[in-house]
């Protein structure tokens, strides 16, 4: 692809990083729109800083439906740390809220995903970049075509709003 194959609006992603951020738990809390505000501060005292921050998803939990339904949003955001001190950070404060990992697609107070770093890609080691699931998942692409619709997925190059139309995981995923 030549750099006048892209657009303007496309432009301004080159260096985006996107942060996913989910709770189906609402731990000590008084909900989980509480656990991913409470996160929301911990990221930026974490030296994260949020450019923006979509609304907040509710989904059916994926693949186990008996689950509580989360909440999710995905914000655009900014730091000196590279992608695996990121990484770490992110599980250190979901570690920080409670978050055991004991079983793949459990329950959680807070889960939080390095979704893209720029147009990194990368699947040598972690973090596998970008995010080798969330295209498919309407959770994850819903917000994110809501604060950056002409973002490109750095494999595919295909846009986030045309992404979260084609997503079918938590294709329920709908703004509150």
């Amino acid at each position: 692809m030549n750099i006048e194959e892209i657009s303007d609006d496309d432009k301004d992603f080159e260096s985006v990083i996107i942060v996913a951020l989910g709770s189906n738990l609402k731990g000590e809390w008084a909900s989980s729109i509480s656990v991913l505000e409470a996160a929301k501060a911990r990221l930026t005292a974490a030296g994260v800083k949020i450019l923006e921050c979509s609304s907040y998803w509710r989904s059916k939990a994926w693949p186990d439906t008996a689950q509580p339904d989360y909440i999710n949003a995905v914000a655009l955001v900014e730091t000196r740390l590279g992608p695996e001190e990121l990484l770490c950070a992110l599980h250190r404060i979901e570690a920080e809220f409670g978050r055991v990992r004991t079983q793949v697609n459990a329950s959680r107070v807070l889960d939080l995903d390095l979704i893209a770093y720029g147009r990194r890609v990368g699947a040598d080691a972690a973090p596998i970049l970008p995010h080798p699931r969330a295209a498919e998942r309407r959770f994850v692409m819903g917000p994110l075509a809501e604060i950056a619709p002409a973002w490109r997925h750095p494999v595919s190059r295909e846009r986030a709003d045309v992404l979260a139309a084609a997503a079918r995981v938590g294709a329920d995923a709908e703004p509150l």
